[in-house]
């Protein structure tokens, strides 16, 4: 029992008396502060027809892994290939003939072989591999990154007018289905489901708790509940206290940051043939951002709403609107004037002098918004953010002041709890002047900017002494766990000892990623407690994944501490965190800026030895440029299946698959749980 943990007696009769009331009113609301209460359970039951249930089931490209499926499980390699694209693809075209694909192997030789020694070792081709694959500049083509277009671009965009994300550049495509929703005991017909979600779909993937979005009106238009259409159903598979996005969606509310409310609902699924009534699990309900969210947070439906995914945001792409699109990924239609408000913008952070950006930054950005939104995202040290991935946040455009606001979105790694980048200490001591991975000149610049930093440097100071004040994280996270215990008690024993340690405290190991084990996997299924079935390498992660370094081996994602080792949990980190972030405001300490982690995680860590293993073909352990020339045309002859001399995305991706085997430990999760049958 930790200093944090309550007295057990009182938990229980809390409990009682909490979950009763919180279940108490349970008629479906009107209004949407009814419906996102966040200490409200709601109860759900979707049904299917067992051909809706099959329709749901989402699709993959072929390039999503070689002939016969064996691809199909999460391989970090996969998400790549938009890179290669990036860095070989002189043409643009989003083809890679022959010629470019083997010169550009051998221009890689001769950038990386930075020594001149005529042979790259292991250290240098993990090391330019870094480079030239990695996003941000000196990324792909020297700063061209993305299926065929220059600049702005990632590895975890989608194809070109699909959705970005994880899952989404591993060719994953989500359908919605036809389905009837019992909400709080009122039934509505015909409603649009389907799966969500990118890391938490990926992690989930051999469980049948995945992530739903629920559309009210897709089939049946003007179908609402309390005004909202959409219901977001996320399964918290990433977190032990299901509490993460939930308590950091309300920290950037109460810092005066837009940003989603939320409730939990307890899912259940009717499947004729299938599932009779199942208990699917514990989800956080979280609002929408769209148009009525925006209504009810600035006062107009109208406005461009984004939802960039790019680790160099507004970056100058041209005056060609088409190269931005898919970076930005508009969830509103986009005039022509808005289009060229991004351009305009981006042209002043990529292009204006100093002098002239510190003008003029304040026309397009909100800075008092703006200085809000990076003190909370700063201090949480959510780095699958802008800070670090480059996603999962919302971008406005102002209809009236066409001003740029910053929202949050998908906040289940917060709190310092995104382990693939730094270690712990790492982000309990982020600093608060430089928190980002990378170069990214739009933040860069900004923060150099006055005006900014006065707001900034303000609101932390505010933030320190009042919301940030970690006496009160300890107290939401003792008022909703009696509340969220019984349900999660009802989803395995193992989950909720899992919980009731993080509520203490008390750290836990993290659900592994990608179905690790179970199905296809090694080491035999066994329940981990997070929605997979996982024991690989007896419960150990799988080398270069964190922990001690196997030997002969890199360290893994983030180092001692990746994305595979325990975390602090809220109470824990909390403490930690608003101390560091004092020591900084009064000059006693830098905090910890996150360099170098491009070299710690990057493609170099996946690629670089089965790379060296496949071309050194005179067992020296270092590699020639002919073996690495001779490597290139072999793949290329294999990736070519219909010999039509050109590689497009799906084949590229298809190739990479082949030749990059998953890590030890991430097999095929075995396609999911099978969809019931008459």
């Amino acid at each position: 029992m930790t200093r944090f943990a309550p007295a057990l007696a009182t938990i229980s009769i809390a409990a009682a008396l909490i979950f009763a009331a919180a279940r108490a009113d349970s008629s479906v609301p009107h209004l949407s502060a009814n419906l996102f209460r966040q200490s409200k359970i709601w109860e759900i039951h979707l049904k299917l027809a067992p051909d809706q249930w099959l329709a749901l089931q989402p699709e993959e490209s072929e390039g999503g892994g070689p002939p016969g499926g064996g691809g199909r499980g999460f391989n970090p390699t996969m998400f790549i290939a938009p890179a290669f694209m990036g860095a070989l693809d002189q043409d643009n075209n989003g083809e890679l003939s022959r010629t470019e694909f083997i010169e550009g192997f051998d221009r890689w030789f001769e950038a990386w072989n930075t020594n001149r020694s005529g042979r790259l070792t292991l250290d240098q081709l993990r090391a330019g591999l870094n480079q030239s694959l990695s996003p941000g500049p000196g990324g792909p083509g020297g700063g061209r990154s993305g299926p065929g277009g220059p600049g702005g671009g990632s590895f975890l965009q989608g194809r070109n007018g699909s959705r970005n994300g994880l899952s989404a550049a591993r060719g994953i495509d989500f359908k919605f289905a036809h389905a009837d929703l019992k909400f709080a005991g009122s039934t509505f017909k015909d409603v649009g489901v389907r799966y969500k979600g990118n890391g938490t779909f990926m992690q989930s993937r051999g469980s049948e708790k995945k992530s739903f979005k629920i559309d009210l009106d897709h089939y049946v238009k003007g179908q609402t509940i309390a005004e909202s259409s959409k219901l977001n159903l996320h399964n918290c598979v990433t977190d032990a206290s299901w509490m993460n996005e939930v308590l950091a969606y309300q920290l950037y509310r109460d810092a005066g940051v837009a940003a989603p409310r939320t409730a939990y609902a307890r899912l259940r699924v009717t499947v004729p043939g299938g599932h009779d009534n199942k208990y699917f699990g514990l989800y956080s309900l979280v609002e929408n951002e769209d148009a009525r969210f925006l209504e009810e947070n600035y006062g107009s439906k109208k406005g461009a709403l984004f939802k960039p995914v790019t680790p160099r945001l507004f970056d100058d792409l041209g005056d060609d609107w088409s190269k931005y699109l898919q970076i930005y990924d508009p969830k509103t239609a986009v005039s022509e004037k808005e289009a060229q408000r991004v351009i305009e913008f981006a042209r002043l952070v990529t292009r204006a002098e100093d002098t002239e950006f510190s003008a003029k930054v304040g026309d397009f950005l909100d800075l008092e918004q703006f200085s809000r939104f990076m003190a909370v995202t700063t201090w949480l040290s959510t780095l699958d953010s802008i800070l670090g991935m480059g996603q999962n946040f919302v971008v406005y455009l102002h209809p009236k002041t066409h001003k740029f606001h910053f929202m949050p979105w998908d906040l289940d790694h917060s709190f310092g709890q995104f382990g693939m980048m730094g270690s712990q200490e790492d982000r309990e001591t982020l600093s608060i002047q430089q928190p980002w991975q990378g170069n990214v000149r739009f933040l860069e610049r900004v923060y150099k900017v006055d005006a900014f930093q006065k707001l900034y440097r303000a609101r932390l100071d505010e933030f320190s002494k009042s919301i940030f004040k970690p006496e009160r994280f300890l107290q939401q996270v003792d008022s909703l766990a009696p509340i969220l215990r019984p349900a999660i008690a009802e989803e395995s024993p193992e989950k909720l000892a899992r919980f009731d340690k993080v509520v203490a405290g008390e750290m836990v190991e993290p659900a592994p990623f990608g179905g690790l084990g179970g199905p296809g996997g090694r080491g035999g299924p066994a329940p981990n407690g997070a929605g997979n079935v996982i024991v690989p390498l007896e419960g150990r992660p799988p080398p270069g994944f964190g922990g001690p370094r196997p030997p002969g081996g890199p360290a893994g994602p983030g180092g001692p501490g990746g994305m595979f080792q325990p975390a602090h949990p809220i109470k824990t980190f909390v403490a930690a965190r608003n101390q560091a972030v004092r020591d900084q405001l009064e000059g006693r300490s830098e905090g910890k800026r996150l360099e170098g982690m491009n070299r710690r995680m990057g493609p170099g860590m996946f690629l670089a030895q089965p790379i060296l293993e496949k071309a050194d073909a005179d067992k020296d352990g270092t590699i020639s440029a002919p073996e690495l020339h001779r490597l290139a045309e072999k793949w290329f002859g294999e990736w070519d299946r219909e010999k039509t001399g050109k590689l497009n995305s799906d084949q590229l991706r298809g190739g990479i698959s082949m030749a990059f085997p998953p890590p030890p430990g991430f097999g095929p999760p075995g396609g999911g749980p099978r969809p019931p049958t008459r």
